[in-house]
């Protein structure tokens, strides 16, 4: 298993010297500056392959580019409209300029207007430390009294709105405002920002759009982009859901294992796979982890581990960022079948037979908590994780270890 780490580029708090401290392996990056929908060009890419190469002193790191996450899919070919066809285009030319430059590796998503959605991303821990958290309440909050989204309280239970109502009843001005922009935060380092009318103009163009009706975009997408990553030898890895349910009355259409099935049967080329992540799956209680790996461990191209604290019983609701060997998923049983999946590949002579991986997310600890990095994305809080998982699979692939079928 390839250890890799996200990094957000060269205004990151988390510098290159930092991650080749902490001892990874690889970095996962974006051209996070170029609007979506615009081409990748080959100049740009060699000109972030060229500082992730170099320490501050200008010595080698001995690192290189090898995921990226995300190369994002507009919105106009989430809905097919506007310019979608050329953003089609410009996708294909740039995944053709990522082959060109040695990159194989592209992870990306297909969450309608937001990305990740957090209602707090410096939420206080017991041990005085901080991490992301989605409450649901605070989120009905949002959509039904700040937002205030055409039908949102019928999105709810009643016993939720009403909670929801007692919660904006006691918002000062300052946490509405806190509350709006952490909700509409959106892709991580990314040029495009939202506003709320900006996300009202997004959902109105929605309403007509149910999850069969996203479903076909996505999958006409596929169609047209699959088949040019597989010519050039990438392997795209679609990223669920987070949280991988229903939120703003929009559809979600990978939440599931039975929507990652429907995806890879609906573009059958191992170049359409999976990017699985730990912690967006592993809000939702009916999601089996370690049994997701076994049954799709083939197409499984980039690996998200992180774990989550479910708050409540329920299928839907809220969840704190836990230890990445915290929280409710086994991480040991994953890690497990990701060995098994990696030791089959090795037997079949596959080039891919390490699948890269980055602490996802992490605690803000110690100096975190002085640095302001990008939320969710401490230096100190992944490297905890990265050690904890990095000694998990040490453990799994010693010689005198055997897996247990």
């Amino acid at each position: 298993m390839k250890q890799t780490w996200r990094w957000f580029g060269p205004h990151d708090t988390v510098s290159v010297d930092d991650m080749l401290q902490a001892g990874v392996q690889g970095v996962v990056t974006a051209l996070h500056h170029v609007p979506t929908g615009e081409v990748w060009s080959r100049d740009e890419i060699v000109r972030r392959q060229a500082l992730v190469a170099r320490m501050k002193d200008g010595s080698p790191s001995g690192l290189a580019w090898d995921v990226v996450e995300s190369l994002p899919v507009s919105e106009d070919i989430k809905k097919q409209s506007g310019q979608w066809r050329t953003h089609v285009a410009n996708y294909q030319t740039s995944l053709r300029n990522l082959a060109r430059c040695g990159i194989e590796v592209v992870c990306y998503n297909f969450m309608p207007v937001l990305d990740w959605t957090r209602t707090d991303l410096g939420w206080r821990l017991p041990h005085g430390g901080t991490c992301m958290r989605f409450d649901f309440a605070d989120f009905a909050a949002f959509d039904i009294h700040i937002l205030r989204r055409r039908g949102a309280a019928d999105s709810f239970p009643p016993e939720l709105v009403e909670l929801a109502g007692q919660r904006y009843a006691l918002m000062d001005e300052a946490r509405k405002r806190e509350l709006a922009t952490n909700v509409v935060f959106g892709l991580p380092g990314a040029a495009d920002h939202m506003t709320l009318e900006d996300v009202r103009v997004h959902l109105e163009e929605y309403r007509s759009i149910d999850a069969d009706r996203l479903s076909r975009h996505f999958h006409d997408f596929l169609e047209q982009v699959a088949p040019v990553a597989q010519e050039v030898g990438i392997r795209m890895c679609c990223h669920p859901d987070d949280p991988p349910y229903p939120l703003l009355g929009l559809p979600r259409i990978v939440s599931t294992e039975a929507d990652y099935t429907r995806l890879m049967r609906a573009v059958d080329l191992s170049a359409n796979g999976i990017t699985l992540c730990a912690g967006s799956l592993g809000a939702r209680a009916d999601n089996d982890l370690p049994g997701m790996m076994r049954r799709l461990g083939d197409r499984v191209h980039f690996l998200h581990l992180r774990n989550v604290h479910r708050e409540t019983d329920a299928l839907f609701g809220s969840f704190h960022e836990a230890e990445h060997l915290g929280g409710n998923t086994d991480m040991v049983a994953l890690l497990a079948e990701v060995v098994r999946e990696e030791r089959r590949r090795r037997a079949e002579g596959r080039s891919d037979c390490s699948i890269p991986f980055r602490p996802d997310h992490g605690q803000d600890i110690l100096d975190d908590l002085k640095r302001k990095a990008q939320p969710g994305y401490p230096a100190i809080g992944r490297l905890r994780g990265l050690a904890e998982l990095r000694g998990i699979v040490t453990a799994l692939e010693h010689a005198g270890v055997e897996l247990a079928a």
